[in-house]
């Protein structure tokens, strides 16, 4: 099974599987010699772990972090970083009853297709727990960046209909981890928590969007054509489970706008030539220009529900798919450290290209 590694410098491998022994990776060209705060990266595991709210599986998974290679005294060596986490609270028997079934929506036909076998228990590597290693691998990509300034945050925008209104750059960002929902905006948080309790009656789930910004990001990073900085950032952020859309800047609103209106103009402030409106999102011909670099991702509802679904099995029979299990209502809060994982893993590659190409 290829496609398991990520990054062209800095480099993460990821392995395991849902209901296997562990979940893990290997991150490659990290450079030699940066202090590693090992507790930061765990609480990044915990802020993506399940069983946080009722919203959310109740699987319980500690989730804590086995370092295996690559630091010594505190700091990395610029070999390979090994590490894993041991999976404990697998109910694979909640999953016998889909070893021939195709559940709707979910990878189990495609896998199946693919490579002629499958792993039913809890979907194996095409479920959400892999993005473990990658919130593992984001956290310290993020301990790089903060070295040269840069700066990762992400918010729920919108779960379901219910959105946050007004200007990224307008909301408290201090107040996202306050919110059950990781909505920096109270009132909006109590109103995506009344849709939950709607949605959970019905025994049906929701999708919504996370925005992320990162801050501070020079001028400069990105790599013309093929390997421009957006492009990478839509590849990141679109391998995340349950990604269905991307945007950056205006997104898909700049096709209804005319180009005068849409164009960021160029000024001079502060000693520094920057632009007077955001709406290229921080980048431009694929390269950053500087500015905050924003972007806004979409994930669909959770395919499994809590109510019986029509499907077919292996052989073609229909059959009924009963909502059992441990399931999330919504999995948008959870994603919002994968989604600043896969950010900072990105900025960070690029960040590496950058100096080797002045050298």
């Amino acid at each position: 099974m290829p496609g398991n590694s990520f990054g062209k410098i800095l480099k993460l491998t990821s392995f395991g599987e849902s209901h296997g022994k562990a979940i893990g990776g290997v991150i490659d060209g990290f450079p030699a010699g940066v202090d590693i705060n090992l507790d930061f990266v765990q609480k990044e595991l915990e802020r993506r772990r399940p069983g946080q709210s009722k919203w959310v599986t109740s699987r319980q998974e500690a989730d804590r972090l086995e370092v295996l290679s690559g630091i010594f005294e505190g700091k990395t060596t610029g070999t390979p970083i090994g590490f894993l986490v041991w999976n404990k609270d697998q109910h694979s028997t909640d999953y016998v009853h889909l070893k021939k079934a195709y559940r709707p929506s979910h990878a189990d036909f495609t896998y199946e297709k693919k490579y002629g076998w499958r792993d039913y228990r809890g979907g194996g590597r095409s479920s959400a727990r892999e993005t473990i290693s990658r919130v593992v691998a984001g956290a310290f990509a993020k301990i790089l960046l903060k070295e040269a300034g840069i700066e990762i945050s992400a918010f729920v925008h919108s779960i379901g209909d219910v959105s946050l209104p007004g200007d990224y750059a307008m909301s408290d960002l201090s107040k996202t981890e306050d919110s059950p929902m990781r909505c920096p905006d109270e009132k909006t948080t109590e109103k995506m928590l009344h849709l939950l309790e709607k949605t959970v009656k019905e025994g049906d789930t929701l999708g919504g969007t996370i925005a992320c910004m990162a801050r501070n990001v020079p001028s400069g990073l990105g790599e013309p054509v093929f390997d421009k900085l957006h492009a990478d950032l839509g590849k990141a952020m679109l391998s995340i489970n349950a990604v269905k859309g991307f945007e950056i800047g205006s997104g898909f609103g700049a096709a209804g706008m005319k180009g005068s209106e849409h164009n960021d103009l160029f000024v001079k402030q502060g000693g520094r030539i920057t632009t007077k409106s955001n709406r290229s999102g921080g980048i431009q011909g694929g390269i950053s220009n500087g500015n905050d670099i924003f972007f806004k991702v979409a994930f669909k509802p959770i395919a499994t529900l809590m109510k019986n679904q029509l499907s077919v099995d292996a052989d073609g029979n229909e059959v009924v798919l009963e909502g059992k299990g441990r399931h999330d209502v919504t999995v948008v809060p959870r994603a919002v450290p994968i989604v600043e994982a896969m950010a900072a893993l990105v900025l960070a590659d690029h960040w590496l290209l950058g100096r080797l190409s002045r050298i």
